[in-house]
């Protein structure tokens, strides 16, 4: 299965053209329109996301990532896997949380070139094709391995909210542990509970929980925890000490 995962929101031609390129060049794959309203030109933030979604899938699966403001600047097209799992898009930190969570990672960068090249758009002219190639089974890797980015310093969550889903909830790239449970968090001056589900709390009450995905979310019950408590994309939060 090639999975998309990008920042091209769901109208426009881009997702229909790298769709495109990979029926042709990859016929018998199954692909998944996985998220294409990740946080606009920011991979630092969307790394967070895609790692957590990405554990969900069998190995073997292919990602083709493309959250890339950099296109056609310096940094590298490269290949990771990353415990089994195929991730083809930008060095430009967007899979850096991945190779960070995985226990074993092997990089490549990405030497071959399209007779087609647009400088804007190399998820329809580069890393489609390679992803389709990867998911046939049969890409032919010319220069060896790669060391990497340098990622001993990368940290493995963030206390930065990364994502707003359809409702207004705001993932963050925290993952839930137990230590945390009972904890108050703290954002925008809110004092927020921690609850399990939406129905243990009244309507418009805002709380945080570990969502389906394993990452630490704020929500408000029926309503939209980005207006009511004026949540914006990388803001930072905390937790309250326990007394």
């Amino acid at each position: 299965m090639i999975f998309l995962f990008t920042d091209f929101g769901p109208a426009g031609p881009y997702l229909g053209q790298m769709e495109s390129v990979l029926r042709i060049n990859a016929p018998g794959a199954e692909i998944v329109n996985l998220v294409s309203d990740a946080p606009a030109g920011e991979p630092r933030l969307a790394a967070y996301l895609l790692s957590a979604l990405a554990k969900e899938f069998p190995v073997g699966s292919v990602f083709l990532c493309v959250v890339d403001p950099g296109v056609g600047g310096e940094r590298l097209p490269v290949v990771l896997e990353a415990d089994g799992r195929w991730f083809v898009g930008p060095d430009n930190a967007l899979l850096n949380t991945v190779a960070a969570q995985a226990e074993n990672i092997f990089w490549r960068i990405i030497t071959w070139q399209p007779q087609r090249l647009s400088s804007s758009f190399h998820g329809r002219d580069l890393f489609a094709p390679v992803a389709a190639s990867i998911a046939r089974g049969d890409f032919t890797w010319t220069d060896g391995m790669w060391v990497g980015p340098e990622i001993g310093g990368w940290p493995t969550d963030i206390a930065s909210i990364v994502y707003f889903d359809h409702y207004g909830n705001a993932i963050t790239g925290w993952r839930y542990s137990e230590t945390l449970a009972g904890s108050t968090l703290l954002v925008n001056g809110w004092k927020i509970p921690q609850a399990r589900t939406f129905s243990d709390l009244g309507l418009g009450e805002p709380f945080w929980y570990g969502n389906s995905m394993g990452l630490i979310e704020i929500a408000v019950n029926m309503k939209r925890a980005d207006e009511v408590l004026g949540l914006d994309i990388g803001q930072g939060f905390r937790f309250e000490e326990h007394p």
